[in-house]
């Protein structure tokens, strides 16, 4: 599970990396990137349709939906014992939001929107 770990130390800004790493390596592969486009797409969706769309065995499927939960980037829904994912809209609008930018401004270019 990532942690969240604030600035430490406003003069030093010591601050861990290791939750965005995650999620950036997650980004990181053209078909998580075509399945979060997909959950985009249709919304909630059962993994057994992900399989047909992607034309992908049901493990090779799961490995990447397991980087991409792993990473809080999508939500799984267990029905019976079919999972339904979906993406987790509120974690991607984070990653290039003012939380993000917060830690990479400098000073003198922070506006009061970003932190």
């Amino acid at each position: 599970m990532l942690k969240e770990l604030p600035v430490v130390d406003q003069r030093t800004a010591a601050v861990d990396f290791s939750k965005y790493e995650a999620k950036f390596k997650a980004l990181a592969d053209q078909k998580r990137l075509q399945i979060m486009y997909e959950l985009t797409q249709r919304g909630n969706i059962c993994v057994c349709d992900l399989a047909d769309i992607f034309e992908m065995q049901q493990s090779k499927l799961s490995y990447h939906l397991k980087i991409l939960l792993d990473a809080g980037l999508i939500r799984r829904e267990t029905r019976g014992t079919w999972s339904y994912y979906e993406l987790n809209t509120e974690e991607v609008n984070n990653l290039l939001s003012s939380e993000l930018c917060c830690i990479f401004r400098t000073a003198e270019v922070k506006s009061s929107d970003c932190c």
